[in-house]
């Protein structure tokens, strides 16, 4: 292997080429000095985040629409721990990260000198794996480990903590092609024996149901999916985070189902006998729809063995890459049995949710989405915040070829702003929507300004309505509507705002100021923000 003579924080870049990384997102400062100045030097792309946070949420976004590890960059001290939200984020969602943060001297680790922190300490909760690089020569195998454990098995963050002087040390540095790490080997494949009794199962089932979750959208999984709940006649429902690897409108699609999803969906997963879990993990906000059952049997497919079982119990559960065993699955499939009755059943449950006009001034949110979803290119990618703004959004647009990207198991608010800059730094020809609640907008909203600076020609749609809306529904049911903490008031014209930033702006106050407005963000070619005048007491589906 040949060597090339050169400082550490060369080498980190060298690193960064040789996996393919042309983007980056971060915040620089002294202790990460020598690398960026190293990354002066190169074609890699910075974008630089106004707040270090939405460095990670923006790789994050752009994670999810590239389908490989994305890197965000902080310095010591507080720069690395303004991360760590973004980092638990990306975990809670099997988001592949490689997360690189200066640090103090290797010398001053421990003497609280200025700007030192434990990032690898604070952060090991919410990371797959994390290096503290303190020997140089150690450099190229911890950049190839990093990038190969962020993006594969389960999928997440990994930390990389380097030392100041560490950056500027010499080595003799050669990228290794391969990678073998003894203690991490991630199953691919599914168990032969589990397969057939899953096959064995999908073939005496009279009411199966496929949960798409958001584990398909590694590799193949989602358009396998299809192929596969085709091959069997199979309906398919979704959790928040499958959304769009089933197109909203093929016949066998049922719904989002959870404490917000549809009666179509929510009375699927109560009534089918067999049902065959895809990357979902089943949490909370999914499993409180489904009914405790004893004649049911659960076929649990996902690349994280401790994630099987854990929220509801499984008959058969396969560990393996979902393309790899939807594949197996497609492979091993017999005669396919039809079945009309129970999709017919399930048609019967579909419902028309109608829309109930605003009084003069607003627009009723289901209306405003579904104004917004008639308007959207197929392959839109659509960045929903946490809040009824998710919901919403959830429950209204429809996917054809497109995304929704949310942060599902955190519910990290400030979110969709910087992830759908990342997201459109990752495919810039898709139109990027990022919709958020006026409390997660003031949280975000400095990131317009990277958007601009960038050429990141993102669209945002601020729904307002005055208040922290999903707090304010929990009060007013389970607190009495002793309402603390709630109101918004003292914030500003979002128009003016994005104004400030020179970004074009409309308010929507009606359903036909929505149709203009709509019009004007989908055609312009720039940065664009409405924002959506919504009742102060507007409701979610809860």
């Amino acid at each position: 292997m040949n060597t090339t003579r050169m400082t550490v924080a060369k080498a980190m870049t060298e690193c960064l080429k040789a996996e393919g990384i042309s983007t980056v997102f971060g915040y620089p400062g002294a202790a990460i000095c020598p690398f960026y100045d190293e990354l002066y030097n190169t074609d890699i792309r910075h974008i630089l985040v106004r707040h270090e946070v939405n460095g990670g949420h923006a790789a994050s976004g752009y994670a999810r629409i590239s389908g490989k590890p994305a890197v965000a960059i902080a310095t010591s001290g507080p720069g690395a721990l303004n991360l760590i939200t973004a980092i638990a984020t990306a975990y809670m969602d099997s988001i592949p990260m490689v997360i690189i943060t200066g640090q103090v001297n290797t010398e001053q680790i421990g003497r609280d000198v200025f700007q030192e922190a434990d990032i690898t300490g604070s952060a090991e909760p919410f990371v797959k794996h994390s290096y503290l690089l303190k020997n140089p020569e150690d450099t190229a195998r911890v950049f190839k480990e990093a990038f190969y454990i962020a993006g594969s098995g389960r999928r997440g963050p990994v930390l990389i903590d380097i030392p100041y002087d560490v950056q500027k040390a010499e080595i003799d540095f050669a990228y290794p092609e391969t990678i073998d790490i003894r203690s991490y080997r991630p199953s691919t494949y599914g168990n032969g024996q589990q397969i057939k009794r899953a096959i064995t199962a999908m073939e005496q089932a009279v009411r199966p149901l496929i949960c798409a979750g958001g584990g398909l959208f590694t590799g193949d999984g989602a358009s396998l999916m299809r192929r596969f709940a085709e091959v069997n006649d199979i309906p398919v429902v979704s959790t928040m985070m499958g959304l769009g690897a089933m197109p909203t409108d093929n016949p066998r699609y049922y719904g989002m189902l959870g404490m917000h999803g549809c009666k179509s969906a929510n009375y699927a997963v109560n009534h089918c006998d067999t049902l065959i879990l895809l990357g979902a993990r089943v949490g909370d906000r999914a499993i409180s729809a489904m009914e405790a059952r004893s004649d049911l049997t659960v076929i649990h497919i996902d690349i994280d063995p401790a994630e099987i079982g854990k929220n509801l119990a499984v008959d058969i559960p396969i560990v393996g890459d979902l393309t790899a065993v939807l594949g197996q699955l497609i492979e091993a499939c017999g005669v396919p049995t039809e079945h009309s009755a129970w999709k017919n059943e399930l048609d019967a449950m579909r419902s028309d949710d109608k829309v109930t006009p605003a009084k003069d001034g607003y627009i009723n949110p289901k209306q405003f989405m579904r104004i917004l979803d008639k308007a959207l290119p197929d392959n839109s990618v659509v960045v929903a915040d946490v809040g009824q703004n998710q919901i919403w959004a959830a429950a209204n647009i429809t996917f054809h070829g497109g995304r929704f990207l949310t942060s599902g198991g955190m519910g990290t608010m400030g979110y969709s702003i910087p992830a759908a800059i990342g997201a459109k730094a990752a495919s810039p020809d898709k139109e990027v929507i990022a919709i958020c609640g006026d409390g997660s907008f003031q949280m975000q909203m400095m990131e317009l300004a990277t958007a601009i600076q960038h050429d990141i020609n993102i669209k945002v749609i601020v729904m307002r309505n005055n208040y922290l809306g999903m707090v304010r529904e929990l009060q007013e049911k389970g607190y009495d509507n002793r309402l603390t903490a709630v109101s918004l008031d003292g914030s500003p014209r979002y128009t003016k705002i994005a104004e400030a930033y020179g970004i074009e702006a409309a308010l929507v106050d009606s359903p036909e100021a929505a149709e203009t407005a709509v019009k004007q963000l989908i055609s312009s070619d720039r940065p664009f923000l409405i924002e959506v005048s919504v009742e102060e007491h507007e409701k979610t589906i809860l």
